[in-house]
C-alpha cells in the first residue's frame, strides 16, 4: 500500500544527520524526497567504510528512499533553478545556519511570500531572537549544552557524551513530526507556514521532560533531576552469568519481587511501600534488589519474571541484535541489492500503517544519480538542462559516466 505521505514532494538541503534521517522517515512514509546536494555531496558520503567513492557507510544509514540532484548554489543558475522546482514542491526542508540561507536568497521570509502553500522547514542550532541566534551547532555541542554531559557525569564520574548521536536524532524525530503536522494544518487551511526547529531549545525540552522534576512547581519542591533516573545503582543487573535489564514499578511488579525472592518483609519496609517512598529510597531499593538478582542467571530470571509479568530483558549488545528473535520474526532487518553497492542490509520503519510496512523501496542515491530526471519533471526542457551541465550548475551522476564510457 501507498504510505501516508504519497503524492508529497519534498526538497531536501539538509545535511549531516539530523536532516537527513528525518526526510529518510518521511520518505519511508511515502515522500518524494529530492535531496539537492553541493557538488562535492553530503559530508556522510565520505564517513565510514565504503565500497564505492560517495557511498560511505553514515550516508547509507541516512539516505535511504531518496533521489539526488545536484546543484551548485554559487551559480545563478542553480539559484534560478532552485526556484523552479520550489515551485512544484509541497516542502523545502534545510538545516542550514538562517543568515546563509537568506545571503543565497532563500531565506524563509522571501520563499513562503512568493509560495504561500508551502511548507517550509529549518533546523536551526538555535531559536531566533536570542544571542546565540545564527551560531552553528553540531551533536556534541548540545549534547553538552543542554545538560546531557552533565548527567553522564553523575553516572560515570565525569562528563560524556551519550554514545550515539543523540541530539540530531531527538531533532529528527521532532523534524519529521513538524512537517507532518505543517502538512496537515494545509490540508485543512490551504497555507503553508514556516517551522522553525532549534536543536537546543529542543534538547532542553527533552531533557527537562522528567529532570525538571521539583521545579515544575514555583518556588520549587525539590531538586532538579529525576532521582530514579540518576541513581547510581540505575543500571542493569549483574546475575550469575550476565546482565539482566529489569523494569520493577508499580505496587504489583514489587509484591511479586520480594515474594519471589523470598524477602516478604520488604513489603511493609516503609522506605517501600509506596511509590513516592520508593522515590525516596531509590539508591537502597536499587542496591537492594541487585543483590538478590545476582544469585540466579540470567535465563532463570526471564523464565520467573516473566510469568510474575515484571518487565525484563535479557541485555544486548549490538551484535546480539541481529539474532534477537523479535526483529527476526517481523522481519525487521532487509537485505537487499543496492545497483552499485551490492547487498546491503537496513532496518525497516519501525511505524506500521494499517499492519503494513511502509519503508521506500528506492536505495540510496549516488551522487547527482537523478539531476536530470528531477529536472525534468520540473519542466525544464533538454536545452534548458544542457545548458545547466554546460555552466556546472547542475551535475548528473548518470550523464558523468556516459560521456566517460565514450
Amino acid at each position: 500500500m501507498a504510505g501516508p505521505l504519497a503524492g508529497v514532494r519534498i526538497l531536501d538541503l539538509t545535511s549531516v544527520v539530523a536532516g537527513p534521517l528525518a526526510t529518510q522517515t518521511l520518505a519511508d512514509m511515502g515522500a518524494d524526497v529530492i535531496k539537492i546536494e553541493a557538488p562535492e555531496g553530503d559530508a556522510p558520503r565520505h564517513t565510514g567504510p565504503a565500497r564505492s567513492p560517495g557511498m560511505a557507510a553514515l550516508f547509507m544509514g541516512l539516505n535511504r528512499g531518496k533521489r539526488s540532484l545536484v546543484l551548485d548554489l554559487k551559480i545563478e543558475a542553480a539559484k534560478a533553478a532552485l526556484w523552479r522546482l520550489i515551485a512544484t514542491a509541497d516542502v523545502l526542508v534545510h538545516s542550514m545556519r538562517p543568515q546563509k540561507m537568506a545571503a543565497l536568497g532563500f531565506g524563509h521570509e522571501s520563499v513562503c511570500a512568493k509560495h504561500p502553500r508551502l511548507v517550509y522547514a529549518a533546523l536551526h542550532g538555535y531559536r531566533d531572537g536570542g544571542p546565540y541566534s545564527g551560531q552553528p551547532a553540531y551533536d556534541d555541542v548540545i549534547q553538552g549544552q543542554s545538560g546531557i554531559a552533565a548527567l553522564m557525569a553523575q553516572m560515570a564520574g565525569e562528563p560524556r557524551y551519550a554514545p550515539m548521536i543523540l541530539a540530531d536524532k531527538t531533532c529528527a524525530l521532532s523534524i519529521a513530526g513538524a512537517i507532518s503536522a505543517a502538512l496537515f494544518a494545509r490540508e485543512r487551511s490551504g497555507r503553508g507556514q514556516f517551522v522553525e526547529i532549534p536543536m537546543f531549545e529542543q534538547m532542553v525540552a527533552f531533557v527537562l521532560g522528567e529532570h525538571l522534576f521539583g521545579h515544575n512547581f514555583v518556588p520549587p519542591l525539590g531538586p532538579l533531576g529525576y532521582t530514579r533516573v540518576t541513581a547510581p545503582w540505575r543500571r542493569p543487573y549483574q546475575t550469575k552469568d550476565g546482565y539482566l535489564c529489569m523494569m520493577a514499578y508499580t505496587q504489583a511488579h514489587w509484591r511479586k519481587f520480594w515474594s519471589a525472592v523470598g524477602k516478604p518483609e520488604m513489603l511493609s519496609d516503609p522506605r517501600f511501600d509506596t511509590i513516592a517512598s520508593r522515590a525516596h529510597n531509590i539508591v537502597a531499593l536499587y542496591e537492594i534488589a541487585g543483590a538478590c538478582i545476582a544469585g540466579r542467571s540470567t535465563d532463570e530470571w526471564l523464565a520467573l519474571l516473566r510469568e510474575l509479568e515484571v518487565p525484563a530483558a535479557r541485555m544486548s549488545n549490538l551484535e546480539d541484535l541481529f539474532s534477537d528473535p523479535q526483529l527476526a520474526a517481523s522481519g525487521f532487518f532487509q537485505r537487499v541489492t543496492h545497483p552499485s553497492e551490492g547487498e546491503i542490509l537496513h532496518t525497516e520503519l519501525p511505524v506500521r500503517f494499517g499492519g503494513a510496512s511502509m519503508t521506500s523501496q528506492r536505495l540510496q542515491p549516488r551522487l547527482g544519480e537523478h539531476s536530470f530526471e528531477v529536472l525534468r519533471e520540473a519542466g525544464f526542457s533538454q536545452s534548458e538542462i544542457d545548458a545547466l551541465a554546460a555552466s556546472g550548475a547542475a551535475i548528473d551522476a548518470s550523464a558523468k559516466a556516459q560521456a566517460a564510457e565514450s
